[in-house]
Order: structure tokens, then sequence, then C-alpha cells
């Protein structure tokens, strides 16, 4: 069984920054996007930013400018750099790995933005 195991996430103060990591357990084959979601209680859950294997990127508009998302794809990973964090940005954070037939979700990450 496949699973994706996150890391990273934690309390931080605004304009903080926090780096999450997720990795693959084994070496998946296939995998065209790899991304970061996040969903905040009684809301949809919302693409932050995720990358094709060409390197490709898309962002969410509210994390523009302040977000990095990179990949490993040698050691099946996916990494989020948050920079300037904002309380907005508080969310239980999902890793995600699309292929060809299949997505793998992580097990969520809270982040927490606060003073």
């Amino acid at each position: 069984q496949v699973h994706l195991v996150e890391s990273g996430g934690g309390l931080v103060q605004p304009g903080g920054s926090l780096r999450l990591s997720c990795a693959a357990s084994r070496s998946l084959l296939s995998i065209n996007t790899m991304g970061w979601y996040r969903q905040v209680p009684g809301k949809e859950r919302e693409l932050v930013a995720d990358m094709g294997s060409s390197g490709s990127t898309n962002y969410a508009d509210s994390v523009k400018g302040r977000f990095t998302i990179s990949r490993d794809n040698a050691k099946n990973t996916v990494y989020l750099q948050m920079n300037t964090l904002k309380p907005e940005d508080t969310a239980v954070y999902y890793c995600n790995f699309r292929g060809r037939l299949y997505t793998y979700w992580g097990q969520g990450t809270q982040v927490t933005v606060s003073s």
C-alpha cells in the first residue's frame, strides 16, 4: 500500500515561514502532478499549488509570491515553502500525487498561523 507521509506543519507567528514535505512510501510510476491542497473546517478543500512533471506550476492567487512548490522525483517528494505566513493560511494541508490511473493523498498536516 502506498502512503504519502507529510511533515513540517506546526504553529508559527504571522510573517513566519514553514516548509512542508511529503514523501511517498515507495517509488511511484507515472506521477504527473504533485501538489498541495488545504482545507478549513466548513469550507471546501482548495488547491494551494501544484507542479507538473515538466516543472510547470500553478498557485492559488492568495499565495502567489509567498509560497513555492518544488519536487524531487528521485526522492518521490514534494515540498511547499511557505513564507510571510498569514492567519488566513491556517488550515490542514494535504499533499496530492496524481498519476495516470491513481490519485494519492497525504494524511494532512496542521498549519496554524497565530500570534
